[in-house]
C-alpha cells in the first residue's frame, strides 16, 4: 500500500508538469527541449534556498520565478531571433545544465537538515491525527504520506481548475487561437508569437514548479533528476488524450493528469514485479512507444470494423 501511496503522490506531482506541456505542446505543438532542465532548475533553486533556511513557499515560489523566466528565454529565442523551436530548446537546455550546476554548487544538493513543504504537510497531520499511521484493509500507512497524497491531489485540482478558468478567459481564448491557426489570429490583432512565448513562460512555471515540489518529496536534488521529463510530459499528455477521446478543454486537462498517474503507476508495478532498475528508462520507453502507436492502432481497428459492419 505505501508503493502505491507514493507512486500516486509522484504520478499527481508529476502532472503538474504535464499539465506545463499541454500548454505548449498540445495547444502550440512546440515541444520544448528545455523542460528537462528547468525542472531540474526549479529543483535545484527550491533546494538552495531550503538549505540556506528560506521559507518553503518562499523557495517554491522562487523556483516557479527562475521556470517562468527559463521559458521566455526559449520563446525569446524562437519568436524573435526566429531560432527553430527545437534547436531553441535545446540551447535552453545546454545552458541550463551549467547554470543548474553553478546554483547547486555541485552535481547534488541533500534536504536532509531543511524544512519542506512535505515535512510541514506531515507534522500538521500527524499532529492533527495524533497517530503515525492508519489501517487501510490489511496494510497500515503513515497519516504524513497519506496527507501529502491529498495534499498533491488538491493542488493539482486547484491549478488544473486554474489554467482551465484562465484558457477560457478572453486572453485565454486567443492564445488558443493563435495555437490553432496563427494567420487567422493575426488578422483579429493577436499576435501568435506574444502567444507562444506567453504560453512557454507558463509551461516553465508548472515545470519548475514541478521540481521544486519533486525535490522536497524526495529529499534532494540532482543536476540529473529531469532526463527524459519532456518524454514522459509528452506521453502522459498523449495517453491521457487516449483515455478521454475529446477535445474538450476541461476533459483534455483532465486526461493530462490521468495520464501522469496511470504512467507513474505502470513503472511502479513493473518494478514491483521485480524489473531491474537499471531497466528503467528502457520499460519507460516502451511505455512511451506504447503511449504513441496505441491509440492510431485503436482507430483503425474501429474503423476496419465499421467497414465490415457496413
Amino acid at each position: 500500500m505505501s508503493l502505491l501511496v507514493g507512486a500516486l503522490t509522484m504520478g499527481l506531482i508529476l502532472a503538474l508538469m504535464s499539465l506545463g506541456v499541454f500548454v505548449s505542446f498540445r495547444i502550440f505543438g512546440f515541444a520544448d527541449l528545455a523542460t528537462d532542465s528547468i525542472l531540474t532548475l526549479g529543483a535545484a533553486v527550491a533546494a538552495v534556498l531550503l538549505v540556506g533556511g528560506v521559507s518553503p513557499w518562499v523557495a517554491t515560489a522562487g523556483a516557479v520565478v527562475a521556470g517562468v523566466l527559463s521559458g521566455g528565454i526559449t520563446g525569446i529565442l524562437h519568436t524573435r531571433l526566429r531560432i527553430n523551436p527545437l534547436l531553441s530548446g535545446i540551447l535552453v537546455m545546454t545552458g541550463l545544465y551549467s547554470v543548474n550546476l553553478r546554483v547547486m554548487g555541485g552535481s547534488n544538493v541533500p534536504l536532509s537538515d531543511a524544512v519542506t513543504l512535505v515535512d510541514r504537510v506531515r507534522k500538521a497531520a500527524e499532529g492533527i491525527a495524533g497517530v503515525g499511521a492508519v489501517r487501510i484493509s490489511l496494510w497500515e500507512v503513515p497519516v504524513g504520506d497519506l496527507a501529502v497524497l491529498t495534499g498533491s491531489f488538491l493542488l493539482v485540482c486547484l491549478l488544473a481548475l486554474a489554467l482551465h478558468l484562465f484558457l477560457r478567459t478572453d486572453f485565454g481564448t486567443a492564445l488558443r487561437a493563435s495555437g490553432d491557426n496563427g494567420q487567422m489570429a493575426l488578422a483579429q490583432g493577436v499576435s501568435a508569437s506574444a502567444m507562444l512565448l506567453v504560453s512557454l513562460m507558463l509551461t516553465g512555471g508548472l515545470v519548475a514548479l514541478t521540481g521544486a515540489l519533486l525535490a522536497q518529496y524526495q529529499g534532494f536534488a540532482d543536476v540529473q533528476m529531469g532526463v527524459g521529463t519532456l518524454v514522459l510530459g509528452l506521453a502522459s499528455v498523449i495517453m491521457g488524450q487516449a483515455l478521454v477521446r475529446t477535445r474538450s478543454l476541461g476533459v483534455s486537462l483532465t486526461g493530462a493528469v490521468m495520464g501522469s498517474v496511470l504512467f507513474r503507476l505502470l513503472v511502479s508495478i513493473a518494478l514491483r514485479w521485480g524489473l531491474n532498475p537499471n531497466d528503467l528508462k528502457l520499460i519507460t520507453a516502451f511505455f512511451v512507444l506504447l503511449t504513441l502507436v496505441l491509440p492510431g492502432l485503436l482507430d483503425r481497428l474501429r474503423k476496419g470494423k465499421g467497414v465490415r459492419h457496413a
